[in-house]
């Protein structure tokens, strides 16, 4: 266990990081903030930061503003809320430029429980659909290539991905991120596979940590245990090393009947794009 992994791990959707940094020292070690769940799944979500802050680098730097008007807006709903795991994706293709995250109240989505296992050896959260419901979430603004990243990483264009990014309007979903503003919509990335259940048949909600969701899941399905063991830590390693399993604990979660529609799925493929001729509709509404 690497050190300091056990005051880190489940840290949490939604959760500030409890360190505070060294006077100045802006880096995300001193911030609490480096973990990254895709090298160490049990610390999945990541930590989220305590207020908005543009990523630049190993730095999250105060923001300037909180609605970039050139950039695309996409809603943080798991680990693309932890600053270490999106300075991993960047890294991965060389991408330095700044990205602004901006703390926004979020009203109409909650954050549920993705119905596939990962190949990075979790269980990942997914929007769903929650009217009247109120969150704190995460708003990146991506510009086109850091966009492309998130996008790959969410397996988007791929036949066998496991997400399709969904823009999502306002007013179904009002999207504030703290300057007075009301955004025209946002994007999501949606589950295609969909969400887990809780026992009443509505989606359940991420627990924002992995050790306690994935223990109830191998608690709940003796078949389970049988693929990926009756630990955490023996369900993280063995979804790690093998995707034909992640795929087998998937059509499981739909075989027991764990699995549930997030509520979303009308938006996918209906929304803008920044391709479109037109400027996304990212511009702040009254």
């Amino acid at each position: 266990m690497a050190e300091g992994r056990t005051s880190r791990e489940g840290s949490g959707a939604g959760t500030p990081a409890e360190r505070g940094p060294d006077a100045g020292d802006r880096t995300l070690r001193a911030l609490g903030l480096d973990g990254v769940p895709r090298e160490e799944p049990l610390l999945y979500p990541g930590a989220w930061p305590r207020e908005s802050g543009v990523l630049h680098g190993d730095r999250l730097l105060p923001p300037d503003r909180l609605t970039y008007e050139d950039r695309t807006p996409v809603l943080a709903i798991g680990s693309n809320a932890s600053p270490g795991q999106l300075r991993h994706k960047m890294a991965e293709f060389g991408i330095e430029s700044p990205l602004p995250m901006v703390r926004s109240r979020v009203t109409g989505l909650d954050v549920g429980v993705s119905a596939h296992v990962s190949r990075m050896g979790y269980v990942s959260a997914s929007p769903v659909s929650a009217p009247g419901t109120v969150r704190e979430l995460f708003l990146l603004w991506l510009d086109a290539e850091q966009l492309a990243v998130i996008d790959a990483s969410e397996g988007v264009s791929m036949a066998s991905g496991n997400f399709d990014r969904a823009w999502l309007p306002a007013p179904d979903v009002r999207v504030e991120p703290g300057d007075g503003t009301v955004l025209r919509g946002a994007y999501a990335y949606v589950n295609r596979h969909g969400v887990l259940r809780d026992g009443t048949g509505a989606p359940r909600r991420h627990p924002g940590a992995q050790r306690p969701l994935i223990t109830d899941l191998l608690r709940g399905s003796a078949r389970l245990r049988e693929l990926f063991g009756t630990t955490p830590e023996e369900f993280c390693a063995r979804a790690r090393a093998d995707r034909r399993l992640c795929e087998r604990g998937t059509r499981l979660f739909a075989q027991e009947e764990r699995v549930t529609a997030s509520g979303l799925e009308r938006y996918v493929g209906s929304g803008r794009t920044p391709d479109d001729a037109l400027p996304p509709p990212t511009a702040p509404m009254p």
